[in-house]
């Protein structure tokens, strides 16, 4: 279909991919692959004009139909949250061990093909452009600490340490000499245009992490909270909606001890009679439920995936041809220790692919991994995302490129338990990963607000009664509480001192689609349909929170027109 509406939305989402070439690839928009994104505060600027323009002929535009009013929603409220954060000064002190800029840059090379000569000059092309890019960044970081406004300390050397890795500073060759140590064609003018770039590029992400340590780092902020405007400003950016953060800090809480519980019982059906640690201990060390070495963690990865493709098709979901494949991947060291998935093409040239670091480790205990994969995997990220670029015949090219974390995140903890509801999880050990798994994102809600706004903990409880929350308290709180590798919290903590407000966006996220599809339950009565009510939910493509609750509150099933 075509209407005002969606060819605005179309125009946006092309203009924004010249605007922002590493978003594009991300996003697995084609044709802007030889670029890198403008991060100097000129570059920041002609993407706010874009957005606030953008924002305006929206305004003026007619509505015609569900469509329409759904596309509109998710521009406007993108537009809405990404300038309230520009205006706020938000946008260019962005850095964080994950998520940021910085990562970014480095993070497009992942996604670029490399069968051909041609992919390879794209590649060089882009290599050549990492030097302006980091300078371009440096630039708004040096801008916004001289306004006062400068990103905090313990990103600063996270990010750091991270760019000293990816230059090859920490041992081994950089990551830019592996990548184009990967070319296998026979010319030697490209071949020595690749190591060229590949080398500056190395350069300049050493120069930059120790511009960062030794004169970004001590202009920096010491305190990491943002406080409840700025949390407020970014929470609503991860879940396309606002929510009443205290009453989210309480039930983050409640969800915490419903899981420790269940956690618990869950432990002896593994060991009767022992405790969770010691069940966790048995389960960390047994060599027989381990995957020995990167390959064989990938190669269990994958069949996973391939099963559940083959499991679900048909029977739980209508899975689109281009979407049974699905790539495990094994992610480059020096990013942060959480697995992600990025998305296929927008003409599926490049698959799906989940991506899991393993920061050095050579021995990896499964009981935790299975429903990683179903989130990462199927039914969750790749299903979702993949859905999504496949219905071009009714969503905007905008809809089929955007991430609201909230929306997509929450789905994909949802998907973690639909799984474990349709008995793929009957194995004790690896519905005990799925719990662990529910806990960690209920201890991120507790952990992230409580930091950031710097709440009391509840003097009903075990941990530091009535102290407020601090960094030290949130370290410790992990440790105590989970069961993870201590390198992973550690990392998870940064994570949540770095990007405010995204953490919560999993089990937010969650409540979210679990409350709409209860309340469709409730309505609909015996006319329910599971497998009818995910098609419908999917084939709205990411939404806001409010907006999700709203488009599924009117949907009537498969007797619907459009909801209008």
């Amino acid at each position: 279909m075509s209407s005002p509406v969606h060819e605005l939305c179309d125009a946006y989402v092309e203009r924004l991919a010249a605007a922002d070439p590493a978003m594009a690839t991300q996003r697995g928009l084609m044709g802007h692959d030889a670029h890198l994104t403008d991060y100097s505060p000129a570059g920041a600027a002609s993407r706010t004009d874009l957005d606030r323009s953008t924002l305006r002929e929206l305004l003026t535009l007619p509505i015609e139909g569900k469509d329409d009013r759904v596309a509109a929603a998710l521009l406007s409220e993108w537009l809405e949250s990404r300038l309230a954060l520009d205006e706020a000064g938000e946008t260019q002190r962005t850095l964080s061990v994950i998520g940021s800029p910085w990562q970014s840059i480095r993070q497009a090379f992942d996604l670029m093909p490399r069968e051909s000569e041609r992919d390879w000059e794209t590649i060089a092309a882009r290599l050549e452009r990492v030097p302006g890019s980091l300078r371009g960044l440096r630039a708004a970081l040096q801008e916004t600490t001289e306004r006062q406004m400068p990103p905090a300390r313990r990103q600063v050397l996270a990010c750091a340490e991270q760019g000293s890795t990816w230059a090859g500073e920490r041992g081994g060759a950089s990551f830019f000499a592996g990548l184009v140590g990967r070319y296998g064609g026979d010319d030697d003018r490209l071949r020595r245009r690749l190591a060229a770039a590949a080398t500056a590029a190395a350069g300049a992400y050493a120069d930059a992490a120790g511009w960062m340590r030794e004169e970004l780092a001590p202009s920096a902020l010491e305190r990491d909270p943002v406080g409840p405007d700025r949390y407020a400003l970014t929470a609503r950016q991860n879940l396309g909606a606002s929510v009443d953060l205290l009453e989210t800090y309480a039930w983050g809480w409640e969800e915490v001890h419903r899981l420790e519980a269940e956690m618990a019982r869950e432990a002896t059906r593994i060991i009767p009679g022992a405790s969770l640690t010691d069940v966790i201990d048995v389960l960390e060390s047994d060599p027989a439920r381990a995957a020995h070495g990167e390959d064989a963690l990938r190669v269990f990865l994958q069949n996973l995936m391939d099963r559940t493709i083959a499991d679900l098709n048909g029977s739980h979901f209508d899975i689109p041809a281009p979407l049974t494949k699905v790539e495990a991947m094994i992610a480059p060291p020096g990013g942060a220790a959480a697995a992600y998935y990025t998305g296929p093409a927008e003409d599926f040239s490049r698959p799906g692919r989940t991506w899991y670091p393993t920061q050095g480790r050579t021995v990896f205990p499964l009981w935790g991994e299975v429903t990683t994969c179903y989130h990462e995997g199927v039914p969750g990220h790749h299903l979702q995302v993949g859905q999504v670029r496949y219905r071009r015949d009714r969503l905007t090219r905008f809809q089929r490129s955007v991430w609201i974390s909230g929306h997509g995140e929450g789905w994909a903890l949802y998907a973690e338990r639909l799984m474990d509801e349709l008995g793929y999880l009957d194995r004790p050990e690896y519905r005990l990963g799925f719990l662990h798994a529910q806990l960690l994102r209920a201890i991120r809600v507790v952990v992230d607000i409580g930091m950031h706004l710097e709440l009391r903990i509840p003097v009903e409880e075990r941990f530091h009664p009535g102290e407020m929350w601090t960094p030290e308290l949130g370290r410790d709180f992990l440790f105590t509480r989970l069961c993870s590798p201590r390198d992973f919290l550690a990392s998870e903590l940064d994570r949540y001192l770095g990007r405010p407000g995204q953490a919560i966006a999993y089990k937010v996220g969650e409540r979210a689609w679990l409350a709409a599809r209860d309340a469709a339950r409730q309505r609909l009565g015996p006319a329910f349909d599971l497998k009818s009510f995910h098609a419908a939910a999917l084939d709205l493509g990411p939404l806001g929170l409010d907006r999700l609750a709203a488009e599924c509150a009117a949907w009537v099933g498969d007797s619907a027109t459009d909801g209008s």
